[in-house]
């Protein structure tokens, strides 16, 4: 089955892009060096041409491992990667100053090993710096041919319309599944509205919606899952309803839960690009694969019946993590 590609600016990708953070951190240790080098240039064989990284995953390291395992494959594929979340002295900071912004873009670019970088994110709004003077940074760095286009993550729609004032936005990157719903609040029509690509980041609910079932007491110590109310209980044994309700439906469907959430993310918005993370070979085409499937009309309508935001349990960030961003909530998480 052939696949339409889809646009981000005047560039077009599969589907289906590859977010790299899991190969250096979040969800457990870091995978062996070489097995990492070896996972990326596998996953531009299956064709990936979309991959997401940023300046804080692996405390630069992730950046490293694209630029080592691709350089000679840059041709390939799109290169994202992020700002403003950076890391110092081995701390974690947040710093959306112009002169920060373009610093850290030369450091993002001699890591990866390339000239440019095809979509520079804001990783998340810093308060302390308006959001005109961050993108008039990175228009900055458009001029100079270091970066092709801008992008923002995690912020509102409000957030995103005056960014766009300064200069045009490519894409939104923000959490959304059959378990976070939040941008269909305002910013998925604001994306519409304004032009710009949605790029949904853990379309997969972090790993909950697998076929592999999670383990809430078994989580590594440095799985961030651990911080997140909907993976520790009560939260996560009131949602395996859910749960066992995406399984019969990838059962009905002959694919696999994964599969289920990916090709609901993309029949959502017809131009969103989900960036699903995995370190698992079969994992990998799975989800390059998802695009291929088609939703009948009648059973994404009760999907989103069954998974509508009332009915999941708990919070998706803990409070210090829903502080940083700006991302609409629903009234009843407000309450």
């Amino acid at each position: 089955m052939t696949v339409a590609k889809r646009k981000i600016g005047s560039l077009e990708v599969h589907p289906v892009g590859l977010g790299c953070m899991n190969l250096s951190h979040a969800y457990g240790p870091a995978q062996e060096h070489k097995q990492a080098i070896n996972f990326l240039r596998k996953a531009i064989d299956l064709g990936y041409d979309f991959l997401d990284t940023a300046t804080i995953y692996g405390m630069g390291n992730n950046e490293k491992l694209i630029g080592e395992a691709l350089k000679d494959r840059r041709n390939e594929f799109v290169l994202a990667s992020k700002c403003v979340m950076g890391f110092k002295d081995g701390k974690r900071l947040l710093d959306a100053r112009p002169e920060t912004i373009k610093s850290a873009c030369e450091a993002s670019l001699k890591r990866l090993q390339t000239d440019v970088i095809d979509l520079y994110y804001m990783h998340r709004p810093d308060p302390k710096v308006p959001i005109e003077d961050s993108v008039g940074a990175l228009a900055d760095l458009v001029g100079e041919g270091k970066i092709r286009m801008i992008g923002l993550s995690e912020m509102s729609a409000d957030t995103l319309r005056k960014a766009h004032a300064v200069h045009p936005i490519s894409a939104m990157q923000s959490e959304y599944s059959l378990m976070t719903r939040n941008p269909e609040i305002a910013v998925l029509d604001a994306c519409r509205e304004l032009g710009v690509t949605f790029v949904p980041f853990s379309p997969v609910g972090r790993g909950y919606l697998a076929d592999e079932p999670l383990d809430p007491n078994g989580y590594h110590k440095t799985d961030l899952r651990r911080t997140f109310p909907r993976f520790t209980d009560p939260y996560f044994s009131a949602n395996l309803t859910l749960l066992d309700k995406a399984r019969q439906y990838a059962a009905d469907l002959g694919c696999t839960v994964a599969q289920l959430a990916l090709a609901w993310t993309l029949a959502q918005d017809k131009g969103s690009v989900p960036i699903p993370g995995t370190t698992n070979l079969q994992h990998l085409q799975d989800n390059f694969n998802a695009a291929t499937i088609v939703l009948p009309a009648d059973v994404l309508t009760r999907m989103n019946s069954d998974f509508s935001p009332e009915a999941v349990a708990g919070p998706r960030y803990s409070k210090p993590a829903q502080d940083s961003v700006t991302t609409e909530k629903f009234d009843f998480e407000a309450a």
